[in-house]
């Protein structure tokens, strides 16, 4: 099996059983960071799902940078593949 398909039977299956709608987990924790931000750097950011993703691929690509592992790069995909499941284009 590929990290491309790992990562798609995360995303499809597992994860969204776990968690719920990827749309509104996404939602909920771009909420709690821009509160976060907001709170203690006086941020005006407002982040979204996409945001989150977006992130989450960076800190993939920090630790992958440090320790080469696949379930980063199969991460680093899931998320990638969210930005476009939730349907959030900027």
């Amino acid at each position: 099996m590929t990290i491309i398909d790992q990562a798609k039977e995360i995303v499809e299956g597992d994860r969204e059983k776990t968690y719920g709608s990827p749309g509104i987990n996404l939602k909920r924790i771009a909420d709690q960071w821009s509160c976060y931000l907001n709170q203690k750097h006086g941020s005006e950011a407002k982040l979204s799902e996409q945001d989150v993703c977006w992130m989450m691929v960076l800190l993939k690509m920090a630790r992958q940078i440090h320790s080469y592992k696949d379930d980063n790069l199969v991460d680093a995909i899931g998320y990638i593949a969210l930005i476009d499941k939730v349907g959030n284009r900027e």
